[in-house]
């Protein structure tokens, strides 16, 4: 399992701010959504896009069992997972980050956070973004899918976010996009900030938990003073 990422930052004991990536800094939901969408096509499923749109957020294994069930053909997993980062890699060249991105990611670090990003994408994927991002100076670490056994909605991924950044729950925040990045947190015991730009309504992500919501990241930018980011 890959866990070690070049030009990671001592935490000093600095509180951590925790950063999901697709949606949350990066407009990329809908592009998935589509891809997905088409590689169900492709091996024969027919599957509604809106119930792929709420899914995206989870592992690849996760979101397959609860599109297709648990009783699918589990041998075709792969297949569709590879279909889909085939049909996604297209768009490699012209990502697009959200509004304020970068700009959030630094202002959060001059305030002292070690900020780490904590991505459902592949190590690949999330190189790629990171790219798109422009903000590696304020970035302390970033782990991918490739490190960890069990992806969102399990805690694993917040969990080593916290392994990462060496201090207690209480003291992170997290920002994130979709149920499954508050679902995740609860059960790390994390607080979370919640952004409209992965295309969740607002009332569902305070339903599943998000202490605060915000637009996107400019907007969150905007209110930083206001937030556990900013206080």
């Amino acid at each position: 399992m890959s866990s070690e990422y070049s030009g990671d930052r001592d935490t000093g004991g600095r509180r951590a701010a925790l950063f999901d990536v697709d949606g949350t800094l990066m407009d990329t939901n809908y592009l998935h959504t589509v891809t997905w969408w088409e590689a169900f096509r492709q091996a024969g499923h027919t599957v509604c896009m809106r119930e792929i749109h709420y899914s995206i957020g989870m592992s690849s294994d996760k979101l397959l069992g609860r599109l297709l069930g648990e009783n699918r053909d589990r041998s075709q997993d792969d297949r569709l997972s590879s279909a889909h980062k085939t049909l996604y890699a297209q768009y490699f060249t012209r990502l697009p980050a959200l509004e304020g991105a970068g700009d959030l990611l630094r202002a959060v670090a001059d305030r002292g956070w070690y900020v780490v990003l904590a991505s459902s994408a592949s190590k690949g994927e999330l190189a790629v973004m990171r790219a798109a991002i422009g903000a590696d100076e304020a970035i302390g670490a970033a782990l991918s899918s490739d490190d960890v056994k069990e992806g969102k909605p399990a805690p694993d991924l917040v969990i080593r976010a916290l392994e990462r950044a060496g201090g207690p729950p209480e003291s992170e925040v997290f920002v994130g996009d979709t149920i499954w990045d508050v679902k995740a947190c609860e059960k790390a015991g994390v607080r979370c900030i919640a952004l409209l730009s992965g295309g969740i309504a607002r009332e569902e992500l305070k339903d599943a938990g998000a202490e605060e919501v915000y637009r996107d990241p400019a907007d969150l930018l905007r209110h930083l003073d206001r937030t556990p980011l900013g206080r």
